[in-house]
């Protein structure tokens, strides 16, 4: 089974509160699930290796064989593809574990970088996640 995800962080400041989420489609890009997680206080980009983070573990436990993961991040996405070093101690074992994540599939597809507009689903799942803590 092929998956792409849709992954975003939320932090409100930064550091501050923060969510993960992400949005899983099927090849022909319907919705297979949608998932966030509270964070507590972190910061953005920690949020958004969260959120792949997630978006991956669901995707394995969903079955999926073959990946793409689409983030907003430019940051992370460049650092996964090698073009960008991870110099930020706190990021580099969440870097680790992506790449762990990725290396548990058959194939996957190099992580893309999208605007933010295309990544409104993931957004949202980010902001769900801060919003029904709070609540």
């Amino acid at each position: 089974m092929y998956i792409t995800i849709y992954s975003d962080g939320a932090s409100r400041r930064n550091p501050g509160p923060a969510g993960a989420g992400a949005v899983l489609l099927d090849e022909q890009g319907n919705i297979l699930n949608k998932v966030c997680k509270y964070l507590g206080e972190t910061t953005n980009n920690q949020a958004e290796y969260q959120a792949a983070i997630l978006g991956l573990e669901t995707a394995l436990e969903m079955g999926a064989t073959r990946v793409k993961l689409r983030a907003d991040s430019e940051l992370m996405v460049k650092q996964l593809l090698g073009q960008y070093r991870v110099k930020k101690p706190e990021l580099k074992p969440l870097y680790d574990q992506v790449k762990s994540l990725l290396n548990q599939f058959e194939s996957y597809a190099p992580p893309e970088h999208v605007r933010r507009a295309d990544n409104a689903l993931a957004d949202a799942e980010a902001n769900r996640a801060i919003d029904e803590y709070e609540a």
